[in-house]
Order: structure tokens, then C-alpha cells, then sequence
């Protein structure tokens, strides 16, 4: 992909000039010895990664530093790391004197680095170890902070190096999570349209575009990425690469992030909150966009009632308190303030009601979705040996309240209540 030519930036039709102050993106063998340069005009580096991907690229990254003053502050490689208050600290702490830090990692790595980055003012770049998400080239950084699931706004790197002989060796779940996080964009994308449409929320065609020729790039890589052939793990970089400069580009995650991501940040949740299992967030994205498939197909086909569904309030607070723990009335508080529990879209949905039941029948049937997953080894028996029922139908409820975001979520819930998803008719024929 042409990255320095998209990086340029466009003026756009929606009336906005886009722009990613991202300068340089390599997705290649022996993309890491560019460190060399890039780090050049500053002062001591903080290399910041975790054991394991420390042991990926750590040592490659300060060959590429020979010369330079390099601190290092380097997490155990278990438990998971949490982008929390805890981890904010031990990398600001080791900050004096730093003009460069070099965040050596994926996801969460990635996310740390990027909130210390862009509160304390110190430049920082990427060497990407897994192909695994789309937040390389993204501003935003998805933390935890005061036990709250939330994506800050912040500022993409100033460089991107993504070394394929090293992505090509990452463990087969971060692959095929970097495949799932690109297949959601087929339920973020249908999203940002009805949201578009019922709450007239800011759209951008050409960024929509972008975001799903990335999408559609990717769909027939997963034999390759199976066999870690490098030309397959070069296009799915490029892919999740290309998707985070049309979030830069926006400034949000709306493009690349929406039903189906709320259902990964509520899997992760509420591990980290019980002690329970989850998968890596892209596998997570990939099995929460085939409910959200399943929801589209309910919407589409059965009768909408008369008036809004509305819990009484005092259960859901109650079952809410129930789910997030400590973290409940901070997200109650979130939505109470945009008025999503006192609004009445009902009229809107009344007035468009066939534009919308049109938009969400474009979106791919739930059994094509798992058929797509299928070839690259998440078969949906993945997702319900790891989840139990009574945790998916929350998420089906309650993922929606962890973000003011409209999505097919708020709408299921508006119409339906807390009515369980029934099953996909198509569920016998993945042709549809």
C-alpha cells in the first residue's frame, strides 16, 4: 500500500480536510533497522514492551538504537497487562530525560504509550510485533481507568515500522485476531451509517470507503495467514494499518469501531472484573459481529412495536451494578448525561423505519459471517465453549452502556427490551 501517498492527507467532499501527522509507515523485512534514522534526532529512547514482546523484537529495536541512551521499562509477560492507572505510572516514572519512546508490542503496549505520550508531550513510535488490531496507526488508546472501560483521544505515532518476518511468527491467535478485527468492520460500518441516519451523526462517504476496501482486501487472505505466508500477513498489516489512518482521519473510532466492539470490551470487562477468560479482542470483535449480524436479521424481518422498550429503572441499576461491579455508576452516569435512557427515538425510527430495515438488510447474514471465520479457524463452537449463555445476553443488553455510541445495540434494545436474539433463519445456508 502506497502509506506515504495516503498519509498526505485530502481535502474531502464532506467538507473537511483530512490529515494523520503520522510520517512514516514500513510494512516490510527488516522494517525495524528504520529506527535507526527515525530515532536519531532525539536524545535517550524509553523502550517500553512486555517479556514476550520484548523477546519478538526487543533486541532487534536496540540493535537499530546502537549508540543511543536506551532506558527500558519492560512488563511481566503475565498476567495480561491492563492499560491502567498502574501502568500509566511505571512508564511515566521512567520518562526523565526521554525524547523518543519506542513502544515494542500490539494492542496494549500500544495503548499505554500513546496515553503517556500524548499527556506528558513525548513523541513516540511504534514497532509492531502482531498483527493482530487496528490501533497502530489510530489516535485513540483504549484504557481502563477508575476500573472504567474508555478510549481516549490522543495522537497516532509518528512512525509505524512493521516487520513482517517478525508478525509472520506471532502466535496464531494474535493473526487470526487482526483478521476478526477487520471482518467487525462489516457490522462498525453498517453502524455508522444508521447512526447517520437516525441521530444525523457526522459521515464521511470517502473515509467509509477507505475503511471497507481494507475490509474487502482482507477477506480472502485466511489460507495464507494460516500458512504465515508473508505476502497474506503484509496485506492484513497494511489492512489494520490503512484503517487506523481513516480513524486518524475522522478523529474517531466510528469507522472502525462499533456494536461489535462493545460486546469485546464487555467480554473483557467482566473477565477482568470476575476472574474470567477472554479472548484476544479482535477474536472477541469477530464472534461479537456475528451477533450483531444476528440482531440486523431480527430487526429487519420482525413487527416493531409501538412504543420504546424501556426496563424499569431501578432493576436495571440494580442488574447494571450487577455486571460492571465498582464501574456501574460511572456508566450509568455516562448515559443518564447523553439522555439515553429518557429519549424517545421512537418517532424517528417510525418516520425512517424502511430506510433503516433496508441498511441493515445490506449487512452479511450471520451464517456467512461464521463461514468467513470458519476458514481461518474460529469456528463458532470457540465462542460458546468460552462464554456462557447468561454472560452473552448480557452483553446482548448491557455492552451498549460502555460508550455514547449509537448503534444496532441501542436500537435492539429500544424495540426489543431485553428479548432474547433468537436463531438465524439462515443459519443453514452460509450463501446468504
Amino acid at each position: 500500500m502506497e502509506f506515504q501517498k495516503l498519509l498526505r492527507g485530502f481535502d474531502c467532499a464532506c467538507g473537511r480536510r483530512h490529515t494523520c501527522p503520522i510520517r512514516f509507515v514500513a510494512v516490510e523485512p527488516g522494517a525495524i533497522d528504520h529506527l535507526t534514522e527515525l530515532a536519531a534526532p532525539h536524545g535517550a529512547v524509553l523502550l517500553v514492551a512486555d517479556e514476550n514482546t520484548y523477546a519478538a523484537a526487543g533486541a532487534q529495536a536496540e540493535r537499530a538504537l546502537a549508540g543511543k541512551a536506551v532506558r527500558r521499562c519492560i512488563f511481566p509477560g503475565a498476567p495480561l497487562l491492563v492499560p491502567d492507572e498502574r501502568a500509566i505510572e511505571a512508564v511515566s516514572a521512567a520518562l526523565e530525560g526521554v525524547g523518543l519512546i519506542v513502544a515494542v508490542g500490539s494492542g496494549v503496549i500500544q495503548d499505554i504509550c500513546k496515553y503517556v505520550s500524548f499527556f506528558r508531550g513525548v513523541p513516540y513510535l511504534v514497532v509492531a510485533t502482531a498483527p493482530s488490531m487496528d490501533g497502530y496507526a489510530s489516535s485513540g488508546a483504549a484504557m481502563i481507568l477508575k476500573g472504567m472501560k474508555t478510549t481516549v483521544t490522543t495522537s497516532p505515532p509518528s512512525a509505524v515500522l512493521a516487520d513482517t518476518e517478525v508478525l509472520r511468527q506471532a502466535p496464531m491467535d494474535m493473526i487470526r485476531a487482526g483478521f476478526g478485527d477487520i471482518l467487525g468492520k462489516y457490522s462498525s460500518l453498517n453502524d455508522w451509517r444508521l447512526s447517520h441516519l437516525v441521530t444525523g451523526e457526522y459521515f464521511c462517504q470517502r473515509i467509509y470507503d477507505l475503511t471497507d476496501d481494507m475490509l474487502q482486501r482482507t477477506l480472502a487472505l485466511a489460507d495464507g495467514l494460516l500458512e504465515r505466508r508473508e505476502e497474506s500477513v503484509r496485506a492484513l498489516t497494511d489492512a489494520l494499518i490503512g484503517v487506523g489512518i481513516a480513524i486518524s482521519f475522522v478523529g474517531t473510532s466510528r469507522p472502525a469501531s462499533g456494536s461489535e466492539h462493545h460486546l469485546s470490551h464487555f467480554f473483557e470487562m467482566s473477565g477482568l472484573l470476575n476472574r474470567e477468560p477472554y479472548f484476544p479482542h479482535g477474536i472477541d470483535v469477530a464472534y461479537a459481529a456475528v451477533l450483531t449480524a444476528r440482531m440486523r436479521e431480527a430487526l429487519a424481518r420482525d413487527a416493531w412495536p409501538e412504543q420504546t422498550v424501556r426496563t424499569d429503572r431501578g432493576r436495571y441499576v440494580a442488574q447494571m451494578r450487577r455486571v460492571y461491579g465498582p464501574a456501574a455508576d460511572g456508566y450509568i452516569a455516562l448515559q443518564d448525561e447523553a439522555g439515553n435512557y429518557t429519549d424517545d427515538r421512537m418517532p424517528v425510527y417510525r418516520a425512517k423505519e424502511a430506510e433503516i430495515r433496508a441498511l441493515l438488510a445490506e449487512s452479511p447474514r450471520a451464517a456467512k459471517l461464521e463461514a468467513i471465520l470458519d476458514a481461518v479457524g474460529l469456528e463458532q463452537s470457540r465462542f460458546t465453549a468460552m462464554y456462557a449463555p447468561e454472560r452473552i445476553a448480557d452483553a446482548l443488553v448491557y455492552a451498549k452502556d460502555v460508550r455514547v455510541r449509537y448503534s444496532v445495540l441501542w436500537l435492539y434494545y429500544d424495540l426489543f427490551g431485553e428479548r432474547p436474539l433468537p436463531p438465524s433463519p439462515g443459519d443453514a445456508d452460509p450463501s446468504l
